[in-house]
């Protein structure tokens, strides 16, 4: 079921891309896009493997240095050439593989590089583990597993796992890949409840995706890309399964489609 979208896109976009490009030898995979993000929403980015998505997206996390295009937060143009740029304007990325130390429990992750030390120098398990559960508190509130490897976690809670270290150092822009891949029925509900908090929480979300049906389920908007181009923007409150479909294949516009 579709929530009816009650964003307010009064204001400057929270993040925009603007005529972004980025080509490969002779292939451009990313020709001349634009879309945006408001605080609170989740924009799907849709299209088939070889469409650009990702590519556009990598551009925004500092992945992929962009050929052309401008990078807009908050209203103010964002110079971003690497990863560590992103994070200095609080975007940050969940990939697919979720990028966590299999060995190592909840905190240990959540701090991975980051980790906090006591007045000795020495790392601060305990503090580290009660700013864990703080976070987790507000995102899932039924994880308990805070002892336990993470590859002894579900899909599920390795999301959860992962979306905190994004949500404890202070992500504002969250680009997520296929953040319901490979997941069971009740682990797709806790990804989709985890979603649903950070907009509570005035976090844009980018939500890279090829499941229709999700995004008709999580995203406000969708901004759909083929052969490298934007095919459109639409409320998926607006269209159908089958229009995002027909977005997809036939690289049309629903409106263009009626007309």
């Amino acid at each position: 079921m579709t929530m009816t979208d009650t964003i307010d896109r009064s204001g400057a976009p929270l993040c925009e891309l603007r005529d972004m490009q980025k080509a490969f030898g002779g292939i451009r995979a990313v020709d001349h896009v634009s879309i945006d993000v408001y605080p609170g929403e989740v924009v799907g980015v849709l299209g088939h493997n070889g469409a650009g998505k990702s590519v556009l997206m990598k551009m925004l996390s500092g992945a992929y240095m962009r050929d052309g295009g401008q990078i807009f937060v908050n209203g103010e143009e964002a110079e971003i050439n690497n990863p560590r740029d992103a994070r200095r304007y609080n975007i940050e990325t969940i990939y697919q593989t979720l990028a966590l130390a299999d060995n190592l429990d909840a905190a240990s992750n959540l701090f991975l590089g980051r980790e906090l030390v006591n007045s000795l120098g020495m790392v601060d398990d305990p503090h580290m583990e009660s700013e864990t559960r703080k976070i987790m508190s507000r995102l899932n509130p039924n994880f308990r597993r805070y002892s336990t490897p993470v590859a002894g976690l579900s899909g599920g809670q390795r999301q959860s796992v992962a979306i905190a270290r994004a949500v404890y150092f202070n992500a504002k822009i969250l680009i997520m890949d296929e953040p319901t891949a490979a997941l069971g029925v009740e682990e797709t509900r806790m990804v989709a409840e985890l979603v649903q908090e950070l907009k509570r929480q005035g976090i844009g979300i980018f939500l890279i995706d090829h499941d229709i049906h999700q995004v008709k389920t999580l995203c406000d908007r969708a901004s759909v890309m083929k052969n490298g181009r934007l095919v459109g923007t639409v409320r998926v409150d607006e269209v159908t399964e089958d229009d995002l479909l027909s977005m997809i294949i036939l690289g049309k516009n629903p409106k263009d489609i009626a007309a």
